[in-house]
């Protein structure tokens, strides 16, 4: 009987064996801490591969990851990449590339260069934007950056890293030819805008602007939509129109539209990359990463490859959002 219950005490004996070899590896680490380890590793990065009519292409595979910065990064993101949402049809910040799947445009380009920079995987998916605030809370994804305003509201369930700014602009006929540089260069003159939208409410500012300073008020004609205000403009019924800024530098780059952008200046709002409340520790980490493409030149780089040099921010701040 003893030696049967020896026999089992081998047994067993044998079995824990078993498992903890199973647990572990070489050097008796437990197979978590090499699983931990091999997520560290920079070799074993697989980046997003950067679409080809991504204009910024070229900058963000030039990038070189920072070790010091990717040591502070979250376990959970060294070891699963990070999950990132965008709104896709604003372009240039967003948009489909010729392929009609590829996601290209500034906002990607800047997640991308910071993934780079963070030596990190990453994953990048179209969401409808009323959707992306939710999707990150609920855990679907860990970080928006998709043209999204930093303001008081959204700061009660999300941490915004600011990246760029934006405001209006003009879009004129190509040359220019009024010479405008400012909204009272154009009291008395005709201005397209999309009605009931913010660009109406800004150009009745402006118009008044005009009255009060004793000159004739904007003649304003409303539009259901930007193609035919900006068809009023292209046919010579308008002077200009007043659209968002990086809307316009994109209408502006392309040369069959023969237009030209003019910011308005004095009403930029901040954008943010927004991740949840409960994750300042990696807010940190890509505020920082972001510095770093702020100061080394890169960042400036991915705007200029866009046509929206004038969103840049010289400092990358968290929860900076002045509305």
């Amino acid at each position: 009987m003893k030696n049967r219950m020896r026999a089992r005490a081998l047994v067993a004996a044998a079995g824990m064996l078993s498992v903890t070899t199973a647990l572990t590896g070489c050097g008796g680490q437990w197979l978590w801490e090499v699983e931990q380890a091999a997520s560290r590793d920079l070799s074993q990065v697989n980046y997003l591969p950067v679409p080809d009519d991504e204009r910024a292409k070229s900058i963000i595979e030039g990038i070189e990851p920072n070790e010091e910065l990717r040591a502070k990064v979250p376990e959970e993101y060294l070891a699963n990449g990070v999950k990132w949402t965008t709104s896709v049809g604003y372009a240039p910040m967003e948009l489909f590339g010729e392929n009609g799947e590829d996601i290209i445009g500034v906002d990607p380009a800047i997640a991308q260069a910071l993934m780079r920079k963070l030596g990190l995987e990453m994953t990048i998916e179209d969401q409808e934007f009323n959707s992306q605030i939710p999707g990150v809370l609920a855990g679907r994804y860990d970080a928006v950056v998709s043209s999204m305003t930093d303001n008081e509201e959204r700061r009660q369930s999300m941490t915004f890293v600011d990246y760029v700014q934006s405001g209006n602009a003009f879009l004129v006929a190509e040359g220019n030819p009024l010479g405008v540089q400012s909204p009272m260069d154009l009291c008395g003159e005709i201005i397209a805008v999309v009605d009931a939208g913010s660009s109406a409410a800004l150009v009745d500012e402006m118009s008044q602007d005009c009255v009060d300073a004793g000159k004739p008020a904007y003649e304003v004609l409303r539009f259901e939509g930007d193609q035919n205000a900006n068809l009023a403009l292209k046919s010579g019924r308008a002077d200009a129109t007043v659209t968002d800024y990086p809307v316009a530098q994109w209408h502006a780059s392309n040369p069959e539209n023969k237009l030209d952008s003019v910011a308005i200046e004095g009403d930029e709002s901040i954008w943010g990359i927004g991740v949840g409340n409960d994750d300042e520790e990696f807010a940190k980490v890509l505020q920082e990463a972001l510095q770093e493409l702020i100061d080394d030149g890169t960042y400036a780089k991915i705007l200029a490859a866009w046509e929206v040099d004038e969103m840049a921010i010289e400092t990358a701040t968290i929860n900076g959002g002045n509305s």
